[in-house]
């Protein structure tokens, strides 16, 4: 279930739109078993997640002269976090829809903060926490690391395009061992406010997903993308 944390920076807008592209494969797994997947945080192609930058690092090492476990407490705490990664924006974006879907058979779930915050109800196991993702300079700039949370909500400034909002589930006090990630509980009905198909996806696709769609027992608004749409001259 979502949980607020005060320490944890969150707009208090919940119909801000936010966005997830993903494949066919991806979509039909959230609809099948309406379970989403969280990501192990070391597993992202991002190896510094849930790192520290460099003047952070270097206040760390000296604390840890003192406390031998605290760098390893922090090296251990990313195979022990889980995270959901949706993107803020109004509207479509061609670099998401190009980095996060194959070929042209993508879907993109558009939802609002709202929505998403009660979803997450329908999982009474696991904590989530929602928060935006900070974009900074790793050379210059410091983490906060007094919220174990923190590490794992900052980025560098190169990834700043993807706008993110995470997320976040610590799975420590619930003792599991971790591989991939982790699929929790969520209200897909709730969560889905409209799907979008890749743009440059052919008619045959669409009907394909509005049927899947059926099927399964949805009825979501289902939109072919803008980026596609007939130009006026």
């Amino acid at each position: 279930m979502f949980v607020e944390n005060a320490e944890i920076a969150l707009t208090s807008d919940p119909n801000m739109i936010i966005w997830k592209y993903l494949d066919l494969s991806k979509f039909v797994d959230l609809l099948l078993y309406r379970k989403l997947f969280m990501s192990r945080s070391d597993k992202f192609e991002d190896q510094y997640e849930g790192t520290f930058s460099e003047p952070t690092y270097e206040e760390i090492k000296k604390l840890a002269e003192y406390k031998p476990g605290f760098l390893d407490y922090y090296k251990a705490q990313r195979k022990k976090v889980v995270i959901s990664s949706w993107h803020i924006n109004e509207y479509e974006s061609f670099a998401m829809w190009q980095i996060f879907t194959q070929r042209n058979e993508g879907l993109a779930i558009q939802t609002t903060l709202g929505r998403l915050q009660q979803a997450l109800a329908a999982n009474e196991e696991y904590v989530q926490h929602i928060g935006e993702v900070n974009y900074i300079d790793y050379k210059k700039e410091h983490i906060p690391f007094e919220n174990p949370y923190f590490p794992f909500l900052f980025k560098r400034k190169s990834f700043q395009y993807e706008r993110e909002i995470r997320v976040i589930t610590d799975v420590s006090p619930y003792g599991l061992e971790i591989d991939n990630g982790l699929k929790i509980e969520i209200d897909i009905d709730t969560l889905i406010d409209c799907i979008y198909i890749h743009p440059k996806s052919e008619n045959w696709y669409k009907n394909l997903v509005i049927e899947l769609v059926r099927r399964l027992g949805f009825d979501f608004r289902i939109e072919k993308s803008d980026l596609e749409s007939d130009i006026l001259i």
